[in-house]
């Protein structure tokens, strides 16, 4: 072989060398690339993932306050409402003892006494009556407002994991 056709070959093969060298290198710095851009997305998806938790986290405790406050407010009301109750009883107990006392004065009365004591318990009954009548409305109403309330609340479906 002559030296011109070593000399080639000693190039080529150096010139070969060189470009698998830098195709190595390339494909390295291709390589770490890769693994940078996953390396990133990765975190990227963990902190959308911490940032979707911190926001359902927010909004479980906005609906437990507000089922907390619901709920004592409910208790205050019942106990409002309680007390409301042992005041009509006493009430009502304060008014059988007075009946009681009127029947007995009734029974010694003169008849103009018994017609005024009449008219007097007719005009009340009137009252009560008219009171008893508005109580009703009213409770109609609050009824149908709490059917439409309970119509209006939205109803979410989960769906069974047929296994």
């Amino acid at each position: 072989m002559s030296t011109r056709a070593i000399t080639h070959l000693a190039a080529a093969l150096i010139a070969g060398a060189g470009v698998w060298y830098f195709q190595a290198a390339r494909l390295g710095a291709d390589l770490a690339d890769e693994r940078l851009q996953a390396s990133q997305y990765r975190e990227q998806i963990a902190d959308e993932r911490t940032a979707a938790a911190r926001r359902v986290l927010a909004v479980e405790r906005k609906v437990n306050d507000k089922y907390q406050g619901a709920l004592n407010d409910a208790i205050k009301k019942q106990a409002a409402m309680q007390a409301a109750a042992d005041r009509a009883r006493s009430e009502r107990d304060g008014l059988r003892k007075q009946l009681s006392d009127a029947e007995q004065r009734l029974a010694d009365a003169s008849p103009t006494a018994c017609i005024e004591y009449a008219s007097t318990l007719s005009r009340v009954f009137g009252q009560c009556s008219q009171r008893y009548t508005e109580l009703a409305i009213r409770a109609d109403g609050h009824a149908a407002d709490a059917a439409t309330c309970r119509a209006a609340w939205p109803v979410i479906q989960i769906k069974e994991n047929p296994q």
